[in-house]
């Protein structure tokens, strides 16, 4: 992300001037000035739909699956190539997606970037279709997902420029909420749209425009990314941004430091999303053929997960916060997943329940899961660890997706099932062995907020002042070093290398803000 404070840290920092008084007459100055509410929640609409296209276009081949096998002429193994072929890419890609963004593009020439390559993927998927060239079609999905996940990041480093605190939060999301509203729009409409153009375009030429409709949605998407930059570019010289700059370094060789509770948290992210998005992919052909459903009711039921997840998220994340606990309430999302797949593969239950359950145990466990990594991993190093589960993901997607699409050719959807309820037992247990080891550790993963805020008090205030009190005795100015809490806090987090505020200063044992020029 571009250096310099956000947009509201900003409104703190700006001294007023001759210009700013100027520029705050008038009836537009509140819609108009980047420090006004108003316009970020503006700017906050463009960063929604920066996503939408990308999202809608992901799912396309789910919800035209048994038209793309037809079509195409393909097997079930091919047609799980296309999303195997997005996640390959990102399997290195999310460790350094990020790190492009912050140190050579920077965030407006980044999204532009991102946002282009998802739309010339998507563009070349559609002409692989149409003229029925897999290679083509293969390529497409390729560098469909080189930008399409960089560009997530992308959104994010806009979302924290111009939110913070409380804000930022409800900004995340409502960035998920739309994501999830895009996929589910996909599989409302993918379905007519298709039957609408086939009946003048028959065949993989029928479906190649189709697809080609779909990228108009990538299109809106890039249109608000030029916009949004537009936005952001203005903001930046409004509030000189460009004049104070982030020290923070980023390294590749943190990872050795990780925890084995984080790479515990990887592997259930990996076990549990492999049963997930695979499944969904595979999903059109499945409730069609166990549940003799149409196409249409096929993918109704098969975007429930992503609708729900859209509405629910938000909710679930701020009830966890309120009474935490986060390891109890990921047992309960996967044991509930477990329970659901059961009752897709085994009983002939009107499948909207499984699915129903699987939308809010999924969206239970991305709320309960995600946060706890910043409770292991220090915040200069967040980044990084994100990085490696985002890749260690995409590599179990990419792999398992080719696995759940050769077991489904050779064996039946029965026996991907089963393969789905083996891999969320996997991640059930290494939950369990999670929750023992926080537990042998005394630590703070399953803890209530209020317990957990107790323990980081101690941590920050007493371990660390013992550490410096030590480390005082061994120099000649000891009497000199900081002694109240602030001041010892600050001291040891830039000892372990955590970034402080740049307006943070060691000679004068405080925080002070300096104006902008």
């Amino acid at each position: 992300m571009e250096g310099g404070p956000n947009i509201q840290e900003a409104e703190n920092l700006i001294d007023s001037s001759t210009d700013e008084e100027e520029r705050s007459e008038g009836c537009g100055y509140k819609c108009c000035d980047p420090r006004g509410s108003l316009h970020r929640f503006v700017a906050l609409i463009f960063m929604c739909f920066l996503g939408f296209g990308s999202y809608f276009c992901y799912d396309n081949p789910a919800a035209l699956q048994d038209q793309i096998k037809r079509d195409l002429n393909i097997t079930t193994t091919q047609y799980t190539l296309l999303y195997s072929m997005y996640s390959w890419p990102n399997v290195v890609l999310c460790f350094v997606g990020g790190f492009l963004i912050d140190r050579v593009f920077g965030i407006r020439l980044g999204t532009n970037i991102y946002m282009g390559l998802t739309l010339l993927g998507q563009v070349v998927f559609a002409s692989g279709v149409l003229f029925n060239t897999f290679w083509i079609t293969i390529m497409g999905r390729f560098i469909f997902g080189i930008g399409a996940e960089s560009l997530a990041v992308a959104q994010n480093n806009y979302a924290v420029l111009w939110f913070k605190g409380k804000e930022l939060n409800m900004v995340f999301g409502l960035q998920l909420s739309f994501a999830r509203i895009g996929s589910t729009v996909n599989f409302w409409v993918m379905e007519s749209i298709y039957a609408w153009v086939n009946q003048e375009y028959k065949g993989y030429q029928g479906l190649g425009i189709v697809l080609f409709v779909a990228t108009s949605t990538c299109i809106f998407s890039m249109l608000c990314a030029l916009i949004l930059g537009w936005m952001d570019k203005r903001a930046e010289t409004i509030l000189r941004r460009h004049e104070s700059t982030s020290g923070e370094v980023v390294r590749f060789t943190d990872v050795v430091q990780f925890k084995l509770t984080f790479w515990l948290i990887t592997v259930i992210c990996v076990a549990y999303y492999v049963a997930i998005f695979p499944f969904i992919g595979l999903g059109k052909d499945f409730f069609t053929s166990r549940f003799h459903m149409t196409n249409q009711q096929a993918n109704n039921v098969n975007s429930i997960v992503y609708l729900l997840s859209g509405i629910a998220s938000p909710l679930l994340g701020f009830l966890i916060d309120m009474v935490g606990k986060n390891v109890l309430w990921i047992t309960v999302a996967i044991s509930t997943t477990i329970g659901c797949h059961c009752l897709l593969a085994f009983t002939m239950v009107n499948p909207y329940v499984g699915m129903v359950l699987m939308g809010v145990a999924y969206s239970c466990l991305a709320s309960s899961l995600w946060p706890l990594v910043s409770l292991i991993i220090p915040e200069h190093q967040l980044g990084t660890a994100y990085g490696v589960c985002q890749s260690v993901q995409n590599l179990g997607l990419a792999v398992f997706n080719i696995v759940a699409g050769t077991i489904v050719e050779h064996y039946g959807y029965t026996w991907v099932e089963v393969f789905f309820i083996g891999s969320l037992s996997v991640a059930l247990a290494t939950t369990i062995i999670l929750w023992l080891l926080d537990l042998w550790q005394d630590g703070i993963l399953n803890m209530t907020p209020k317990k957990r805020l107790a323990r980081l008090q101690l941590i920050d205030v007493g371990s660390e002042k013992d550490v410096l009190q030590d480390d005082e005795a061994d120099t000649s100015y000891g009497t000199m070093q900081p002694s109240t809490d602030f001041e010892i806090r600050n001291r040891y987090l830039s000892r372990i290398g955590a970034p402080l505020p740049d307006h943070y200063s060691i000679q004068s044992k405080g925080l002070s803000y300096r104006a902008l020029r």
